[in-house]
């Protein structure tokens, strides 16, 4: 991280010139994530899941349905399995490359970022760099762009989206078939949760377009963008929604899209939810004083900035008005925050005094944890090695004072990616990782999925099932069904909680996992009589 604040350019001389700065963001961004992937464990519930659905893609062959637990999983559109099982074609079976997979969507981000905004401001020297530095400036993208996840690769759909409705409205011939690949990428990746992000920019094609194309052009655009995507969709739906059979079918054609939308608006959680987030969302841009003033003066009629209005208040609005609301759900505005922030900024310093000075006090706070001189609570029990924190304060202060020094927008860059790597250094060198790893308890109960694995504790995602290898699904029998199932399964292994009602004898295991213990009952080779739960 200090050698791109040194190897960065200030201001690229002219538009065309050659910029390596934009590439050297890039390459932080990974190295990052991966220091991050080779730190941390894959985090439950949802790293675990993705990774067990991709590695029974891989067991099966079957790159139609996907399955969890060996059973159709519906829940999501295959694309980011697809993706990590290209991966494993040429690495093998791999955790690290898998979960490289997420991060490499969000680099991808970072540059289509930059070229948006080239395309946006070609008179704007440096508009390339400078947005994609604001991107990775923002510590809600380079902490949720290296996890495992479908956001990122969403956010590349609707980066092409925009980048296709530029070409498309001044008057490229297949402009509308991009727009339609683009629309079928993100159905793939995440659902039609894409239109919300991307209609709205294209229903408004005259308002932003700096060719101005008609409202006839722009519906026609838009029309044939999503005929097209409905038909490039449907070289995976007819045939996945054929070979899964009716269940799957349902689930696809209705459960999974319109009705999920259908029950959504619901205002379960109020819809000033987002509002809420978004010093944290633009944060540090939103923190940086001098941009306040630049967004008041700003013109915001142009055609640019008038895009990233659109484009992120509409998805603010519709997801506001959606019940279910995560922060993640608004990844894909992130490139919006980051051109506004690119455009506002210009080449000239950019101060972060404000916006470092909390994470410069969490840095004491956590020096003097390190070195005892603060009381550790019970919740912050599993901060161990203290040596640790020590080591990460160090880290964050120097992190903070290279962010301070830096010119442009590359301190926001430093900042972002040192917060980043000093919570991957927390997670991965403390307690705190190994409550979170599931390596322990699969390593005890893969050796016995031949013999049979029970989960007794509720919903079971299947958590375990990449990190042990599991080739057969983990059974999951009620209490009145479990006798049953252990006179069936001699040299089985029962797994759930240490308040899971047990099969009767004391657990040859106790092991912590998240927050609960958990505990492993070993099932005897010989028959047994049965025992009540």
């Amino acid at each position: 991280m200090a050698g791109l604040q040194g190897a960065l350019p200030r201001q690229s001389a002219t538009p065309g010139s050659k910029s390596y700065g934009t590439a050297l963001a890039i390459l932080s961004f990974l190295a990052v994530a991966l220091i991050g992937v080779l730190l941390r464990p894959a985090l439950p519930v949802d790293e675990t899941r993705y990774l067990a659905v991709a590695w029974e893609m891989h067991q099966s062959g079957d790159w139609l349905v996907p399955t969890k637990n060996f059973a159709a999983y519906s829940d999501k559109p295959p694309l980011l399995f697809w993706t990590i099982n290209l991966v494993w074609s040429l690495t093998g079976v791999s955790g690290i490359a898998a979960r490289m997979v997420g991060p490499g969507f969000a680099a991808l981000m970072l540059w289509q970022t930059g070229r948006l905004a080239r395309a946006l401001w070609p008179d704007q020297p440096g508009i390339d760099t400078r947005a994609t530095l604001a991107l990775l400036g923002l510590p809600v993208f380079a902490a949720l762009g290296g996890l495992t996840m479908f956001d990122a690769a969403l956010s590349v759909a609707v980066l092409a989206g925009l980048l296709a409705l530029l070409r498309a409205g001044a008057g490229a011939r297949l402009g509308w078939l991009c727009l339609g690949a683009a629309i079928a990428l993100g159905v793939l990746a995440k659902g039609p949760v894409v239109l919300l992000h991307l209609l709205p920019a294209a229903l408004t094609l005259p308002l932003w377009h700096p060719s101005r194309p008609s409202w006839r052009q722009g519906l026609r655009i838009t029309g044939l963008g999503l005929l097209a995507g409905a038909l490039i969709l449907m070289l995976w739906l007819v045939p996945a929604a054929i070979h899964g059979g009716a269940e799957y079918r349902r689930a696809i054609l209705w459960t999974q899209s319109a009705g999920r939308v259908a029950e959504s608006f619901a205002h379960a959680r109020p819809f000033w939810f987002y509002l809420a987030l978004m010093p944290l969302l633009a944060f540090p841009w939103a923190w940086v004083l001098r941009l306040w003033p630049a967004a008041w003066q700003a013109d915001w009629h142009q055609g640019g900035l008038r895009l990233c209005l659109i484009w992120s208040l509409a998805a603010l609005t519709a997801f506001s008005l959606i019940s279910g609301k995560q922060l993640h759900y608004l990844f894909p505005e992130l490139p919006a925050l980051a051109l506004i922030a690119a455009r506002l900024a210009g080449p000239a310093p950019v101060s972060l005094r404000l916006a470092v000075l909390p994470f410069g006090l969490a840095a004491l706070a956590i020096l003097l944890l390190g070195a005892g001189l603060l009381p550790a609570g019970p919740a912050l029990a599993d901060l161990h090695p203290s040596s640790t924190l020590t080591a990460v304060a160090l880290i964050l202060l120097a992190v903070i004072w290279a962010a301070l020094t830096a010119p442009g927008l590359v301190g926001g860059a430093i900042l972002s990616l040192g917060l980043v790597l000093s919570a991957n250094l927390v997670v991965g060198l403390t307690d705190l990782g190994r409550r979170y790893d599931t390596a322990a308890i699969a390593a005890v109960i893969a050796p016995r999925q031949d013999r049979g694995i029970a989960w007794i504790d509720g919903r079971y995602s299947a958590e375990f099932n990449f990190a042990g290898r599991l080739t057969r699904p983990v059974d999951l029998p009620d209490p009145a069904e479990l006798p049953a199932w252990i006179a069936a399964h001699p040299g089985g292994v029962i797994l759930g909680t240490s308040t899971s009602p047990g099969p009767g004898w004391r657990p040859a295991l106790h092991l912590p996992f998240r927050n609960k213990i958990h505990a492993i009952w070993l099932v005897p080779d010989h028959p047994m009589p049965e025992v009540k739960p």
